[in-house]
């Protein structure tokens, strides 16, 4: 089950897609005595009946009015994240070693690395980075799949980390990577206006095989970067979810970036960063590709 926010007949709206991807049903004709006000309240709001309602939706559209997806404009799932966006660094070993933040020829697991990334507006697929070479002409993205808190938890089990999740979709980690060495932490080289986005859709946690174990990679202008799969996560989400929940309380709507593999522009030799001009996709089997251009 995919769920979306969207631009169509109604004006802004949720909804569930067809199971070919070519259609969606609005969340208002499956549930019309619910009114969200966008996916955050939906995630936190939803119960275990309507959402096995909905999970009908899929497959039995007929039922419902579809709105064509190509007469609709498919917006970030979630545009304003709760808090910042809970990011993990060096998630993945071949990425460590092609930044030489790892160098020992033999790694041993770290504790995960979490950072903030501030995003007053989160990017759908289609909308434009506002890229600002002024400030840092090292612009680089990281594919990455992003966990969606479905509760409020604290001091999270990891054999109960699947229960707080809601779903998950693909994340683009914009980064500037002259920042980041200029301010030693990362949070001001990953949050600048613009460089936070994700999409095309969440897709509910019953319909991806937990822990995840899919097929990611990214494009750059159609030239192959990422190729990766999640199963080689470093800390995996259990790990993830109960260290950051340990005597901190997540809540729903929260974006946990699970971190990027290898194939990231700074890790070339030389480093080949985004352009003016450029298209990036982001893509994880099962969930979507996010595509975004550079302005």
């Amino acid at each position: 089950m995919k769920f979306i926010r969207y631009e169509g007949k109604r004006g802004t709206d949720l909804g569930v897609m067809t199971r070919d991807e070519n259609g969606v049903v609005s969340l208002r004709d499956v549930l019309p005595n619910k009114a969200f006000a966008d996916m955050t309240q939906m995630i936190e709001e939803i119960r275990g009946d309507e959402l096995t309602l909905l999970q009908l939706v899929p497959d039995g559209y007929d039922k419902y009015p579809v709105e064509k997806i190509e007469d609709v404009r498919v917006l970030a799932p979630i545009e304003k994240p709760v808090h910042d966006v809970i990011c993990i660094g060096v998630n993945y070993k071949a990425h460590g070693e092609e930044t030489g933040v790892i160098r020992e020829a033999k790694f041993d697991q770290p504790d995960p690395i979490f950072f903030g990334k501030r995003a007053i507006r989160i990017l759908g697929g289609g909308d434009e980075v506002d890229f600002r070479s002024d400030i840092d002409p090292e612009l680089d993205y990281e594919a990455e799949l992003a966990v969606i808190i479905g509760k409020r938890c604290k001091d999270v089990a990891k054999e109960d980390a699947e229960s707080v999740i809601f779903g998950y979709s693909v994340f683009n980690d914009y980064s500037s990577r002259k920042l980041q060495r200029q301010h030693v932490q990362w949070m001001r080289g990953k949050s600048l206006d613009t460089y936070t986005a994700m999409g095309p859709c969440i897709v509910y946690k019953s319909d991806i095989a937990f822990p995840p174990a899919l097929h990611i990679c990214s494009r750059l202008n159609g030239e192959p970067r990422q190729d990766s799969n999640t199963e080689l996560l470093i800390n995996d989400i259990p790990t993830l979810i109960s260290t950051i929940s340990a005597g901190l309380t997540l809540e729903p709507g929260d974006i946990i970036a699970t971190g990027t593999p290898a194939g990231v522009g700074m890790g070339m030799d030389p480093p080949k960063y985004m352009e003016h001009g450029d298209t990036i996709e982001c893509e994880i089997e099962g969930i979507g590709t996010l595509t975004n251009h550079i302005k």
